[in-house]
């Protein structure tokens, strides 16, 4: 990706703005001699001298040290095989960490066990030793296949590292151990070999909802045997997703079950706030938790960092800061010019390759052998090429990589010495685990948190309490969600036709779903059983990444070459005819969206403009499920459907958001049936909070913009996951109400748990306003990135009061039930 393909003044935005630029005249000879004497540079060093210069040190508003940790040693069950404990040791591993030798104490008594515990810990080898042991035990069987192992993992990419990894490891174990990746790129010519011969299976829970669980029969000897299922970054199966995966495993435990198997369940996760509970709802069984870290940690220097206020304005002439994006590229720049080897972790595939672009052109005003030695790392790069990468960047000829949490999911790339994270990932559990990735070899590290201009961002550098004092959040997914329930239930039934004692399996909301998937002539019941009927496979009733209808498809109409795809429920604001749409780094005008075909036609330009959407929303209650006081004010959360249609779209300058104009679109509605929390407030409290008539809707609707940016730091969700709607008079309350709802069909248990943590998550919202330095609003505060109205009307003032009030009445103890 070269530069001229950038869309017009991208290049420019991105540049320091009112910032004394950047200057560098160190060379790099003299900084690698450190590195050449085994001597690592300081992380306190490193970011002092990152602090000097121009402004610099204003940017950086609380640094966190944490102190390095001593780790803890045990012996490995006696149950372990030698052999096993003899391939560990010669791969240079003495003696387990405590947790390691725990967890596999769990697993070898037959207890499902989650091991959460911080990057880098060696939570593979904790479930890896117990299976790999097992494994050699049902190689000595007559039958030769003995036990089985299933390995599942969010992406491919890790399950073929994880493959790598282990046949480092059990080489030599010789042939008991058959490992083997068993996904949508497997070749055909091979899937037969991993059927019938492999002993631990490697694949993805896409590839076990449409491949395996539909052919069980093909698979009945290896599901027969199956002592072992491992669940590798289980924190990542949240919100909708973790649900589909849920029943995914319920579906599995309910086949081997028929073929006389019952596996224990291997869970690893990032630190996680309450992992046995969260594991416990992913798989429906017990599960125990081990969450003392035994491995040893370097001391971590971890700095919050606000990029400065620029001399542009932007909607309702609200100030504006610099990017995040420009912001990290400054300090990768200098990262490599000292000669650290660092990660910046962005959150968009753009955005890693801008950075590293940025770094490139800078580093070669210092010296021309630099911009080599920085890259991009992100999802859609070939295998042979992220290898090249990894190894580029664990020997030091590599010196940074701008990355997507492509590289965040277990990649190993020991001996990092910094990590950039641009932009709160939306989760701790998230930033803790990109920040793990530098001192992997226990030494000591820098990270560096540098905020977006956004209400979450700006309020964590603000209050690093959140970050520091607080424990990382919980796993949220609804397994009960009837849009989630349904199509699985159709799965299982073509799968093994469904009996009443198969219901209990797959929850509470089974018994109420299947009379209407009998009318609806999914499933017909025969005698006992309910069986799918239909010619169409089950399985493809669903996406279980959560994508809510049939992709639509981007094409070059000139060339008629495949882009990429948008998801159904993105194609309106993202795919319009009219709108910029951004690929690979080339900027591209929509010429059609066809809805009925699901595809739009782009063709290539170069617009100096961005398009953002314009839409109206309406919200009707369906059902009230809780509702509590807050003084005169209720708090509520239950069943809403949501109207919403794109009407129009802006034109916008690129480098400062100017509006050039707005152009109709004739879309159709698009309703939503999902979950919600809502709050009202009265008459009398208006009064209370100086909140006026004319003022009521921009209280409202700002309290409702930060409400939504705040929600993350409270649930593991984006706010891209939810949205809001706030009326000063709603038909259903006939009272000034806000919503924030769950934008996924059926919800995603985002609102729910909003509705439980309302009163520190309300109070958070209410502070995020309050100390931001603006006058009016902004980014920072109560100005949305997705607003379908322009961020107008807004009042910060008066949203500061009505909040004021609303949380005056708040009950001293939130409610506990979730």
């Amino acid at each position: 990706m070269a530069f001229n393909h950038l869309p017009a003044g991208v290049h420019d935005a991105l540049r320091p703005l009112s910032v004394r630029p950047v200057t560098h005249s160190v060379s790099m000879a003299q900084n690698q001699i450190p590195r050449q004497a085994g001597i690592r540079p300081s992380p306190r060093a490193v970011l002092g001298r990152l602090s000097t210069g121009a402004g610099r040190g204003t940017r950086i508003t609380h640094t966190e040290h944490l102190p390095p940790r001593q780790g803890t040693h045990a012996d490995w069950p006696s149950a372990i095989r030698p052999e096993v404990i003899d391939a560990i040791q010669s791969a240079g591993i003495e003696r387990p960490w405590a947790h390691q030798a725990r967890t596999a104490e769990h697993a070898l008594r037959g207890e499902s066990v989650v091991v959460a515990t911080g990057t880098a810990s060696g939570k593979s080898l904790a479930y890896l030793a117990p299976v790999l042991s097992t494994l050699l035990d049902g190689a000595e069987e007559p039958s030769g296949r003995g036990a089985t192992a299933l390995y599942l993992s969010p992406t491919k990419a890790l399950a073929a590292d994880q493959r790598r990894a282990l046949a480092d490891l059990t080489a030599p174990l010789g042939t008991g151990i058959r490992a083997a990746v068993y996904d949508g790129d497997t070749p055909v010519e091979e899937r037969e070999w991993v059927r019938q011969y492999a002993n631990y299976v490697l694949t993805n829970p896409d590839m076990l909802h449409r491949g395996i669980l539909p052919g069980h029969p093909r698979w009945s000897s290896f599901l027969r045997t199956l002592r072992y299922v491992v669940i590798d970054e289980c924190h990542t199966y949240r919100g909708v997703f973790g649900s589909h995966v849920a029943q995914v495993l319920r579906r599995l435990r309910r086949v081997c079950a028929r073929y006389g198997s019952s596996p224990v369940f291997l869970l690893a996760s990032a630190t996680a706030s309450d992992p046995a509970v969260a594991a416990g709802r992913l798989t429906g069984l017990p599960v125990v938790e081990i969450t003392e870290d035994g491995s040893p940690r370097g001391e971590v220097v971890f700095a919050l960092w606000e990029p400065p206020l620029t001399e542009l304005h932007g909607e309702q002439g609200a100030p504006v800061r610099r990017t995040a994006t420009a912001e990290s590229a400054d300090l990768l720049t200098d990262l490599a010019v000292q000669g650290v080897r660092t990660v910046t972790f962005v959150r968009s595939r753009r955005g890693a390759e801008l950075i590293a672009l940025i770094a490139q052109e800078r580093l070669a005003e210092v010296d021309r052998s630099l911009p080599d030695r920085i890259a991009a790392y992100r999802g859609g790069y070939l295998p042979e090429e992220r290898r090249a990468l990894e190894r580029a960047l664990h020997s030091g000829e590599l010196l940074g990589l701008a990355a997507t949490t492509a590289l965040e999911l277990g990649m190993d790339i020991a001996g990092l010495d910094a990590v950039v994270v641009a932009g709160y990932p939306g989760t701790r559990a998230s930033l803790w685990q990109q920040a793990g990735r530098a001192g992997r070899t226990g030494e000591g590290a820098l990270a560096i948190l540098v905020a977006r201009d956004d209400p979450l961002d700006t309020y964590l550098v603000h209050h690093p309490d959140a970050l520091f004092r607080q424990p990382v959040e919980s796993t949220v997914l609804d397994p009960d969600n009837p849009y989630v329930l349904a199509p699985h239930l159709c799965a299982a039934a073509a799968e093994l036709p469904l009996t009443e004692p198969d219901l209990e399996l797959f929850g509470p909301a089974t018994e109420e779903l299947m009379p209407q998937l009998e009318q609806r002539k999914l499933l017909r019941r025969r005698a006992t059983a309910w069986h799918w009927t239909r010619r169409e496979r089950a399985a493809d009733l669903t996406d279980i990444r959560g994508a809510g209808g049939s992709p639509v498809q981007v094409v070059e109409a000139a060339t008629g070459r495949l882009l990429g795809t948008v998801d159904a429920a993105a194609a309106h604001t993202t795919v319009h005819e009219g709108a910029v749409h951004l690929h690979q780094g080339r900027s591209y005008l929509v010429k059609q969206l066809d809805l009925d075909d699901s595809v739009a036609l782009v063709e290539e330009a170069t617009p100096p403009y961005s398009t953002t959407a314009r839409d109206t929303t309406a919200i009707s209650i369906l059902e009230t499920t809780t509702e509590i006081p807050w003084g005169d004010a209720r708090l509520c959360f239950g069943s809403v459907e949501v109207t919403n249609q794109v009407v129009s779209f802006l034109r916008r300058k690129l480098i400062t958001g100017e509006v050039l104009g707005e152009s109709k679109l004739d879309l159709p509605p698009r309703t939503l049936r999902t979950r919600a929390v809502w709050w009202t407030v009265t008459d009398d409290q208006l009064d209370d909070a100086r909140v006026h008539p004319q003022a009521l809707g921009g209280a409202l609707h700002a309290a409702e913009h930060a409400s939504i940016g705040i929600l993350p730091l409270f649930a593991t969700c984006d706010r891209w996951d939810i949205g809001g709607v706030s009326i000063p008079l709603h038909p259903d309350t006939l009272l000034p109400t806000v919503f924030v709802y769950d934008g996924h069909p059926g919800g995603a248990g985002f609102a729910e748990r909003a509705f439980h943590t309302a009163a520190r998550w309300l109070a958070a919202t209410r502070e995020a306003i309050a100390v931001c330095e603006c006058e009016a609003g902004c980014p920072s505060c109560i100005q949305s990135p997705k607003c379908g109205n322009g961020n107008d009307p807004l009042d910060k003032k008066a949203a500061i009061r009505l909040l004021t009030t609303l949380l005056a009445g708040a009950p001293e103890q939130p409610p506990t039930t979730e």
